[in-house]
């Protein structure tokens, strides 16, 4: 077992344990960044100038009507930008724009005595436009060959030849929606300067070094007079990794230029259609299979929805290309990748981050094609999994390790779901009930976890030990509920010995842990972890020396465990608080900066090869449904699911976020229908879904009847902290066993052998078109619907401007 991955005697980690905030939590105490205002004297609440229109040139922009209402302080313009005038990464961002690029866009923002008098200070501006043609839908886009960024191409094999060694080939279309965070807090910042003009900022992002570096290169400072501070975040999932960037650029701008704190936060409306979404995407494909059902080749083509800049479109879009295998070997395909450029918010990061897109466009292939082979879906999926020992290499050239483990997960879904007893008593039910249909689906995953960027896969902490011999931990991640902080405070603890209570947590701060990466793909305890853990272990070090020496023994020979060294062999014990007083008595250093990187990783962007991912996640999960034939309506009758993360650092906190990740998948691929104005008419371009009222999240009413978690056991990660495995993001995709259920339940309404086309999102209308179109074909003979060579499956989504 490697090092890193070895846990000592007695470790913290390991122990099922509520998250480190949830008291603050449920009880209301817990301090997000907008709560902060209300502590800072006079503090100016910024309000945006939105441009209702979707794209057009500003011939005009009169803030001298603002000025004039009671309370307006000013009016921020990009005359008062001292550095860069752009919010994001790209340069293709910029802060105040001269073209309207969205319907909703920000062109100026009002600073008032309150948030009233800020609004009513923005709605005084006058801003005259030259509208131009907008692009909206991802199908304007690609007619219109509107697109930005790279266009990476995937190639592995010989995809001629195997098309040609394929008995059966079918080609298609599929296009899927995109997907709001709809997070509980939205963003929010607050700027202040102090005495000797450094800049401050309490920001809700999930990248604070990010934000320190735009921030900082907006108001032309150097990084190091610039500190973000993100105490905690009311949820996040990828929306606040790039997106906090120009609000707290605007705070800080208005702090800078007026001597007082600046509050940004923007309201739900505002949040809904001013910051971006998952990107919703199209395919082009064509797949071939052998007389067995195994796949030979693949040609697809992927289009993201970018919107009007890159944000990360580009990495989201790599990432949907090195999971669209899943966990099938494909031998030889050819996949490209593009990004369409469109008149709306810029899609950016979330949680999944492309894998989610990419996978979904393999899964639905395989459930709209397996009728067609005369095949059990469920079969067709497992007679393609990766296999062990055969030196399958993913269409980008990673070999996949554990792929035993794609199997291992599958079969305990089986039998500890009763699967195979359970599809029988869906099949008598079926017969004995014409109206209400049952199926039931498994589908599986298989995740990559680092970063597509090499150069991300670091991280940073600092690590005190105070004389009493309590300890602070500061790293570079940021909590948004996931449970990040915990995971460290038991990583923390297990290094050094020490009983958890001895441990506390730091916020997050640019000035303790400088260059932190993001906290997101799925990184988060890997890096930190490994980070607190290198940090822990030097100072342990130290102490281990200074316990050999009032134990008289060799530092080899002890051990710290539950806070008391001892000697092995011996009787004689040290307590840990008296061990650092002595160690601080002979000038021993208590305080370490620990650092991380993840080994073993290498891609080339432009070939598109290499090994990106330090280890696969696995998992799988099944879904029973019950759909209503009249309506379409349905209810998930039960779950069970059984993931891999490893050795668990932190089980409660797993299991939470297997659950809750696979809700927000089922959300996505059900419930979440978004709506965007495509018409010609004055609000082209408005986002029609934006407010709770509009757009359908799941709630408990959605959650499974029936929901069993399993955490894989025995599954130790050699290589990673405390032999675990990353767990935010791969459960979301999970979920694609209910929309498969979904598409089984609706076939059960017409004749075997017929392909189900199901939109995504699968929402009760969906679903009931669906059933519309299974019975249609009850008068056709099945031997019609069944694929003889080639046959062509079209379908859109139902939404037309996904």
């Amino acid at each position: 077992m490697s090092h890193l991955s070895e846990r000592p005697e007695k470790p913290v980690v390991g122990i099922s344990m509520p998250h480190e905030s949830a008291v603050l939590h449920v009880t209301g105490t817990a301090l997000y960044t907008d709560d902060l205002v209300y502590r800072t004297k006079e503090t100016l609440h910024a309000y945006p100038v939105q441009v209702m229109k979707t794209r057009g040139r500003i011939t005009a922009l009169r803030t001298e009507p603002a000025l004039a209402v009671p309370g307006v302080v000013r009016v921020l313009t990009v005359a008062d930008v001292p550095g860069v005038n752009d919010a994001g990464m790209k340069h293709d961002e910029p802060l105040f724009p001269d073209e309207v690029m969205f319907h909703g866009h920000a062109v100026a923002w009002v600073l008032g005595e309150t948030l009233e008098a800020a609004r009513l200070g923005a709605a005084a501006v006058e801003v005259e436009l030259d509208e131009l043609p907008s692009v909206i839908t991802l199908k304007e886009a690609i007619a219109a060959e509107s697109f930005h960024g790279a266009r990476p191409l995937m190639v592995t094999g010989d995809i001629d030849a195997g098309f040609a060694d394929s008995a059966h080939v079918f080609s298609g279309e599929f296009q899927f929606s995109d997907q709001e965070h709809f997070y509980l807090e939205t963003h929010a910042a607050l700027a202040y300067i102090d005495e000797a003009e450094q800049v401050f900022i309490q920001s809700s992002t999930q990248h604070p070094s990010e934000t320190q570096e735009i921030v900082a290169h907006v108001l032309g400072l150097h990084s190091h007079e610039v500190t973000v501070q993100c105490l905690r975040m009311g949820g996040g999932f990828g929306g606040k990794e790039m997106q906090p960037h120009g609000f707290a650029a605007i705070a800080a701008l208005g702090a800078k230029l007026t001597g007082r704190p600046v509050r940004v936060r923007l309201n739900r409306t505002q949040d809904l259609t001013m910051s971006g979404k998952r990107h919703g995407f199209h395919a082009d494909w064509k797949i071939g299979f052998d007389a067995d059902g195994r796949i030979q080749a693949l040609d697809a083509t992927l289009t993201a929805d970018g919107g009007w800049s890159l944000d990360l479109s580009e990495p989201v879009c790599a990432r949907a290309l090195c999971h669209i295998d899943n966990t099938y070997w494909i031998p030889n395909a050819r996949v490209a990748g593009r990004i369409a450029k469109t008149n709306k918010v810029s899609n950016t990061a979330f949680r999944g981050f492309g894998g989610p897109q990419g996978m979904l466009v393999i899964e639905d292939i395989l459930g709209r094609v397996a009728p067609l082979l005369g095949m059990d879906a469920m079969e067709l999926r497992k007679r393609n999994f990766y296999q062990p020992g055969l030196g399958q290499a993913t269409p980008y050239g990673q070999p996949v390790p554990q792929a035993e483990r794609i199997a291992a997960v599958w079969e305990q879904v089986e039998n500890d779901g009763g699967i195979a007893d359970r599809k029988r008593e869906i099949a008598a039910f079926n017969a004995a009930h014409p109206h209400t249909k049952r199926a039931l689906a498994i589908t599986g995953i298989k995740f990559g976890i680092s970063f597509n960027l090499t150069a991300f896969n670091q991280a940073g902490a600092l690590v005190l030990i105070y004389k009493d011999g309590s300890v602070l931990i500061n790293h570079g991640g940021t909590e948004m509920g996931q449970g990040l902080h915990t995971k460290m405070l038991q990583v923390a603890a297990t290094t050094l010995g020490i009983p958890l209570h001895k441990v506390r947590l730091a916020p997050t701060r640019t000035d303790k842990v400088p260059n932190t990466s993001a906290t997101a793909a799925s990184s988060g305890a890997d890096l930190n972890g490994g980070a607190v853990k290198n940090a822990c272990e030097q100072l342990r070090t130290r102490l281990l020396q200074v316990a050999a020496s009032q134990l008289g023994s060799n530092a080899s020979d002890v051990r710290i465990v539950d806070g008391v060294a001892r000697t092995l062999g011996s009787d004689k014990e040290l307590a840990w608080d008296d061990l650092v007083h002595t160690a601080y008595f002979q000038r021993v250093q208590l305080s370490a900066s620990g650092y991380y990187r993840t080994e073993g990783l290498h891609w080339d962007a432009k070939s598109f090869r290499g090994s990106p991912f330090k280890y696969f996640s696995y998992g799988a999960a099944a879904a029973e449904v019950e759909v209503d034939g009249f309506t379409g309506g349905y209810r998930i009758r039960r779950v069970d699911i059984v993931h891999d993360v490893g050795d668990s650092l932190s089980p409660m906190i797993d299991i939470g976020q297997v659950e809750g990740g696979f809700v927000q998948g089922a959300g996505w691929l059900t419930l979440e229908d978004m709506r965007w104005d495509t018409s010609d008419g004055p609000n082209r371009g408005r986002l029609l879904t934006q407010a709770a009222s509009t757009y359908k999240l799941p709630s408990f009413s959605e959650m499974p009847e029936e929901f069993n978690v399993t955490l894989m056991e025995n599954a130790t990660e050699e290589g990673a902290v405390y032999g675990s495995k990353a767990v935010g993001e791969p459960p979301l995709m999970l979920a694609f066993c209910v929309r498969e259920a979904l598409r089984q339940a609706a076939a059960s309404f017409g004749p075997a052998g017929v392909s189900v086309e199901l939109a995504a999102p699968a929402t009760p209308e969906a679903v009931f078109w669906a059933i519309e179109s299974v019975r249609e074909k009850a008068d056709v003979p099945s031997g019609d619907d069944r694929a003889q060579g080639d046959s062509v499956i079209r379908t859109d989504s139902a939404l037309s401007n996904a």
